[in-house]
This record gives C-alpha cells, structure tokens and sequence, in this order.
C-alpha cells in the first residue's frame, strides 16, 4: 500500500514539534511512500524538476525505515525505449503499407497504435508483448501529413514514437468561382493536390500571361492552394471563358467558368470553348489593309471636322449664330460667366444662364460694384462619346449611374475620369442638367472636383469629372478608424493605420478652403457631408457632387422651390426674417 504524508507548518521552528505532538495538526500532514517501482515515476518526476516541491522533500519507508524518495535505488525499474521501422513514410493515394513498432524495457512494456483521427483502413497485429505491427489499407488523400504514433506503457511510465505519412495524389480543381467585384475583381479558386500544383490560366483557349491588368495572387498550404485571378478595371474585352490548369506529377485537372464583366459592342465573333476556325493568311492580309485604308480616312475625316470646329468656336458672343451639329447640343457657344446686367437685357424676375432663362430673383446688393463687361465667358467643354470608353461601374445615385472611364484627346495621353450619366431622359431633367453643367464649369478650385465636360452626343447624357481614386471621404475615414475591422466588411479596403490628429486638420483645413470658394462665388452646396467629399493620392480632398444644389437663385443662396436647413440662415433671418447680404 502507498501511504502518503505531507507535513506544512507555518514556521519552520515549531515544525517538528508539532508534526510529533500533533500529527491531525491542520498545519501538518505527514506522506510517506512505500519504496519500489510502484513510485519510481515519481522519483523520475522529481528529479526532472516537475514536481514544484520548493524546499520539501518526499520520504518513502523500506523496512519500516524512512529514506528520502531520491535516494531510493530500484533495479530492473526503467521507462521503457519504443523503435519504429520508418522515420516516414511517403505513399501514393489508394496504396497499402505497413509499419512495425518495437518496445523493450523492464518491466516489459505494452504496445500499442492509437489510430484516432486516422481515416484510412487499419489493422494492427501484435505477435509477441512487446512487438506490433500497423498495416494501412487504401491510404485517403485525407491522411496527408498524419503523424501515427506508436506508444509503450509499463508501471514506470509511457514513452512513444512517431512516423509521419505522407500521401501524394493527383490535382483536382475544387472551386472556381464566377467574377465577383471586391479591391479588384476576383476569380476566386482552390486547388488540392500534393506535390503542389503547378497552375496555369487560359482566356477563351488563349493563355493568360501575368501583367499589370491581370495577375494571380494565392496562398499555398499543405496541400491544397487558395486565391483569385485578380482584374484591374476589367472591361467588355475580358468577358469569356476562363479555365484553370492544375499539374503535377500524378496528373492534370482544368475546370472551367465564364466571366462576364461589363456590357459591350460585340467586336466579333465570341470565342466558346469549341476550336475556333482557322484564318488563312490570305485573308488576315486582306483585312489588315482594309483596316489600314479605313483608318486612313477616318483621320482625314476627323481632322476636317476639327478645323471646322475650330473655325466655328472663334465667333465671339452669347447668341452667336449656330448650324448643323452644333445647333443641335445646348452646349456650344453659350455664354457661361457670371451673369450680370450689362450681358443682357432681361426683366426683373429673369436672368439668363447659357441660352435658356431661368425665373429666378436677383440680388442687388451684389453689383453695386458694378460689372465688368469685358470679362471673358466661359463654355461648357463638349466631348464626343467616341473619346470615352466605360471601365466599370462605381456606383448608383438619384441623378444616375457613376463610371470608372478612359477619355481621350483631353489631355495627350488617355486619362481616367468619372462619367456621371442621366438617368431621366424628361424634358425636366435634361434642363437640370444644363443648368448644373453651366454652374459647374464656372466653379474652379484646388478643392471642388474638377469638371472637364459633358457628352450629349446621345442618349444618356453625360457629365465628365476628375476621378478620386480613394473614393467618397466617409468610407475612407471608416478605413482609417479604429474600428475599421468591424466596420470595413471589404477586405479589398487595406488600411495603413489609423489617421493621426495632424492628418485630420488636414483634411478639415482642404474642405474649409473649398467651401470658402464656394461662399465667394455665393454658392450654397445644400449636402456637404463625408460621402460628398472626394479623397486622391497624398490625401487631397475635395468637394464634389453638386447635383443638390440646382434650382438656385442666380445672385442669392435661396433655392426657388425648397428651403435651406435653419443652420443655413443667419440670426437675424431664423428670429426676425430678416435676411443677411450673403
């Protein structure tokens, strides 16, 4: 029997007198321990330093004599040693093998494979105590990495050791998604398959080479590999059939799935996943000079028209004459300067904007300086629809939908805009339009977004802006918060850390600059927030999106036919309706 006796006093003096006189003293509990291998664990446990025991010791008794536990001396009392046939073993999927576990030591040790968490058929067969084998049947790709253990048990103790397994099986395409828009857009895929994979992606039979436009970015694990086939502002031109390759030694898998990314003029046949028809070199001949010769005098007819334009854009005046295609667009040569009385002669309750009048009421206070009639006007820029090519989608207001674009022949290279396009074609509305086109060309800051134009070509009409590439203030500052993690569902969003206190002002001080400009041009914006500000590279800001503030009186901040918030009007105007100058 093992019989156990601690004894704890709380001072060190008294603890042999109590342990003696009071031996069921609360403060002291003697424990004693028969000597033999039944407790060598323990001696093994002590000298490791496991035992935390700090200045106690643990006695056992022989012969009814008391000896301190680490000086008992057992023999034949020893863990027992465990050998295996293979450090690792490599297999293929679906193959059979057999591994061999052998354990000595006295007293003579019990073997055993715990196989938990093992999916492939086992069988186990021990010829002798101290001897067993582990035969696995029809290994499962599942079991790749799998660490078997082989584990011998005697009164001491239990030691072990381990073989790992590795199964090897061919590639196979687990998931290819369809296009989905994130930072980038995204064909998110995953391949299993060990050795790793070596994968490879093809557009309509055609291989994709990785660029600034098109790239793969993925993580590999043990033995599968996740990731996307990441679009740089795809278009039309990328829509069609995707396929994946995966290879290694044991095989080849592909899937395949059709990406579509945006609408577009079909510029020929679709390739499908049948082979195409082969072109003969006679007639890639013949129409690459065709095109030649079109391009030719497409050139000549675009330069004609230009000059004729330029001829016409010299007439000086408001209501200059107008002809042909230009007589049509409400937006050549129109007069798009401040208004003031010496332009035109109009009533008391009219002012002109553009071509049109607009009843809206004046303001005197505001030229008692009186007016410079020399000052040049302004036009509202008119770009061809043929000069703006759509890249995607940004997103979807009252007014209408908002672009991602290319525009040519506004500066020498192409550049990136945002088109805003008119959603109701009414009458109404296109005068809205023009009215807010003409406003606009006339506001021209550091902090307004810049407005370079419209297209009125056809249908739907469209407004030009300058392009923010880090998109509305309001989701950037959410980015940049400390809750970003929880608020910023888009992973896409990376962030490079909170905004500093300096970096705030900042950004306070560039949307203060642009809303005195706005003041000095009497110009209310009527919906300055955080999602109508605008955020570029160096985190320039700007204030954009305009489309609330039509319908204004020409000289005043009143808008005609709604009210302005309280916070908008003056003391004297909230409690005695009495109105300000500005």
């Amino acid at each position: 029997p093992l019989l156990l006796s601690i004894c704890v006093c709380q001072r060190p003096d008294t603890r042999r007198k109590q342990c003696r006189q009071h031996p069921a003293s609360p403060f002291c509990i003697e424990v004693m321990f028969s000597c033999g291998c039944g407790i060598r664990w323990l001696q093994l446990w002590q000298q490791r330093g496991e035992a935390e025991l700090s200045s106690q010791q643990l006695y056992c008794t022989f012969n009814n004599t008391r000896m301190l536990l680490q000086n008992m001396n057992v023999s034949d009392c020893e863990l027992p040693m465990v050998r295996v046939s293979h450090s690792n073993i490599t297999v293929v999927e679906g193959a059979q093998v057999t591994v061999i576990c052998n354990g000595s030591g006295s007293p003579l040790p019990k073997m055993d494979w715990p196989v938990n968490g093992l999916h492939s058929i086992n069988t186990q067969e021990a010829t002798i105590v101290n001897y067993t084998n582990l035969c696995l049947h029809l290994l499962k790709t599942n079991d790749n990495n799998f660490m078997l253990n082989c584990t011998a048990t005697n009164e001491v103790g239990m030691s072990n050791a381990t073989i790992q397994l590795t199964v090897h099986f061919p590639p196979s395409v687990v998931n290819l998604m369809k296009p989905e828009r994130r930072h980038d857009t995204c064909i998110e895929f995953t391949v299993r398959g060990f050795p790793h994979p070596t994968l490879k992606w093809f557009h309509n039979n055609q291989e994709i080479y990785h660029t600034e436009y098109v790239r793969p970015d993925m993580e590999t694990y043990l033995d599968y590999i996740e990731g996307c086939l990441n679009f740089k502002n795809p278009t039309h031109h990328n829509n069609g059939n995707y396929t994946l390759m995966a290879t290694n030694e044991l095989g080849v898998a592909n899937r395949t799935v059709y990406g579509f990314f945006m609408e577009g003029k079909p510029l020929g046949e679709v390739i499908m996943l049948s082979s195409p028809e082969r072109v003969s070199d006679l007639q890639v001949s013949v129409a690459v000079g065709v095109a030649g010769f079109a391009c030719a005098v497409l050139t000549v007819f675009f330069l004609l028209i230009k000059y004729r334009r330029r001829s016409k854009l010299t007439m000086k005046g408001p209501t200059a004459g107008m002809s042909g295609e230009d007589s049509a667009s409400p937006f050549h040569h129109v007069n798009h300067g401040v208004v003031s009385p010496c332009m035109v002669d109009l009533s008391s309750d009219a002012v002109a904007i553009g071509m049109s009048r607009i009843p809206v009421i004046e303001n005197p206070q505001y030229f008692k300086h009186g007016h410079n009639c020399s000052k040049p006007t302004t036009y509202v820029q008119h770009i061809k629809q043929r000069d703006i090519i759509l890249k995607r989608e940004l997103g979807e207001g009252a007014f209408g939908k908002v672009f991602l674009a290319e525009c040519y022949n506004l500066t020498k290279d192409k550049m990136l805009v945002a088109v805003k396009t008119l959603k109701d074609p009414t009458l109404a509305a296109r005068k809205d339009f023009q009215r807010e086109a003409e406003l606009l060309t006339n506001l021209q800051h550091e902090h307004i977004v810049k407005f370079y134009g419209v297209c009125v070509d056809g249908d739907p009409l469209i407004m030009v802006f300058e392009y923010m590439k880090h998109g509305d203030l309001n989701k950037f500052l959410r980015a940049h918060g400390p809750d970003a993690m929880i608020l910023v569902d888009d992973e896409s969003l990376q962030t490079n850390g909170e905004l500093g206190l300096s970096q705030m002002l900042h950004i306070g001080s560039q949307i203060a600059s642009g809303m005195i400009y706005l003041a000095s041009q009497h110009f209310v914006h009527r919906d300055l927030a955080t999602r109508n500000c605008l955020v570029g590279n160096g985190l320039l800001v700007k204030i954009g999106d305009f489309g609330m503030s039509r319908d204004i009186y020409s000289t005043d901040y009143y808008r005609v036919r709604t009210h302005l918030a309280t916070s908008l009007i003056d003391v004297n105007g909230k409690f005695s309706n009495l109105t300000a100058n500005e």
